[in-house]
């Protein structure tokens, strides 16, 4: 299975259980069919959760904020060329995180996951850039809220054996 269809898998099961639980054990080698020791309190991986977690919370904010007419056009979000910034930068650090589990020969799906997302994060954000009415631009808003969740719940989940 390619790590895109990995990617989305999670992400729909993420977004179906919307289950997250904190863990704290320390990286180890991992066999066949053991679970692999969660990532959730390594340094880089705790500031891709802080990260997103802060951006989630940014985002609702400006759904909360959209007028409430569907048919008005798109609305100019405050602080957007600081988010942009922050979004293109918590990108980088999943791809980063990606490249780290990679590079220790991780057997899990959260490397193709946090891959799938840093791909998927420009994307979202290029929707909000360009969504022209309140729907879009509401659509556009959610689709990120459930990325940035799904990035969060990707790293603090518990992890599964391999299969």
């Amino acid at each position: 299975m390619s790590c895109d269809a990995i990617a989305f898998s999670a992400m729909l099961w993420l977004a179906s259980t919307g289950s997250a639980a904190p863990v704290d054990q320390a990286p180890a080698v991992v066999q066949q069919g053991q679970a692999p020791a969660s990532v959730a309190s390594e340094p880089l991986f705790a500031d891709i959760v802080k990260r997103a977690g802060a951006l989630k919370h940014q985002v609702e904010g400006y759904r909360e904020a959209l007028p409430k007419d569907p048919a008005a056009a798109a609305v100019p979000l405050a602080g957007f060329t600081a988010f942009k910034a922050e979004i293109e930068a918590l990108s980088a650090l999943d791809m980063k995180g990606h490249v780290t589990l990679k590079e220790r020969g991780a057997v899990d799906d959260l490397k193709c996951i946090l891959r799938g997302i840093s791909q998927d994060l420009p994307e979202k954000l290029t929707a909000m850039a360009e969504a022209k009415t309140v729907k879009t631009q509401d659509q556009a808003l959610r689709d990120m809220v459930y990325l940035l969740n799904d990035n969060v719940e990707v790293i603090t989940a518990p992890p599964q054996p391999a299969a």
